[in-house]
């Protein structure tokens, strides 16, 4: 009996600290699409905010690519980030288990659509996708869902034709990203490029939010110099995620200062949410079922 105690004792003693799990730091992961300083300055006081609400440090990661976050969710060096709906796409395919999605960006109209915007240069004479024909088209990150997923699906039904180099486009090309895609076609270094925006809002403004808004906040176009040629349909915001293992203290107070970070403390917000919106608001994975099916028939 004595042994049989002594072996509960050490069980507990062994399951008792997993139950009671503390991090010693937190990791918050940002995306890519514009450069690595510019997102860390616009996420420092959610860094700041988060190590003062955990008491543990806190670091933020801005990776070259989409990839980078989506790499460190799944093999548990980031603890949060928030994703494209492409993004959450290609993480619970590789891992369902990985994280969970708890909110999203509530647009100022109360929606948490955006759109994948095509554009091009206003002197280059091009006005839609027909004046396109022949020229260089440019894309994001091959996991984003504006800067590529959406627009690879949708554009080919618009010309009849695929997305590969000379079939109606005369080139197709990988930007690196939506800073990237803006600032190549502003320089005319392609013709015309995708990004993503809220599609509210004035266009000389680059819309309420979005990579537009974000490239005429940081002084890189005019957008009296670029005309609109496409527009998606409408495409679920994506999610802010946590990492499934953290512990259940670290997720509640985490959700919680997400979701209040508008009103706690509206310039922060502006920053990690790249313009102006209503605040970020729950979401569940049933959100993404879509999203997931478009990112599973691509990748067949």
């Amino acid at each position: 009996m004595k042994k049989l105690i002594a072996a509960a004792l050490a069980t507990t003693a062994l399951t008792a600290p997993a139950m009671a799990e503390e991090i010693k730091e937190f990791r918050i992961g940002i995306l890519g699409g514009e450069n690595a300083q510019d997102r860390l300055n616009n996420n420092e006081c959610l860094r700041a905010k988060t190590e003062d609400l955990l008491g543990v440090e806190t670091k933020l990661f801005a990776p070259a690519d989409y990839n980078g976050v989506i790499q460190g969710l799944l093999g548990g060096t980031i603890d949060m980030a928030w994703l494209g709906a492409s993004g959450y796409a290609k993480t619970y395919l590789s891992d369902p288990e990985a994280v969970e999605p708890i909110l999203v960006k509530v647009n100022t109209d109360g929606g948490y659509g955006y759109y994948s915007v095509g554009f091009a240069r206003k002197d280059s004479g091009i006005a839609s996708l027909a004046d396109m024909k022949g020229k260089v088209f440019g894309f994001g990150d091959p996991n984003s869902t504006s800067g590529f997923l959406i627009p690879s699906i949708e554009i080919p039904q618009a010309t009849g034709a695929s997305m590969t180099s000379g079939d109606y486009f005369g080139e197709v090309k990988f930007t690196g990203g939506h800073e990237q895609t803006i600032v190549a076609v502003n320089n005319g270094d392609v013709d015309g490029g995708v990004t993503w925006a809220d599609g509210l809002g004035a266009w000389e403004d680059g819309y309420n939010s979005g990579a537009l808004r974000r490239a005429v906040d940081a002084g890189l176009v005019d957008m009296n110099d670029l005309v609109q040629i496409w527009q998606s349909k409408p495409i679920p915001e994506g999610p802010v995620v946590l990492r499934k293992a953290l512990p259940e203290d670290v997720k509640v107070k985490m959700t919680g200062l997400m979701a209040s970070l508008k009103s706690m403390d509206d310039e922060c917000f502006y920053g990690v949410a790249a313009g102006e919106a209503k605040g970020f608001m729950p979401i569940t994975h049933d959100a993404y079922e879509v999203i997931i099916e478009a990112r599973k028939l691509k990748s067949n």
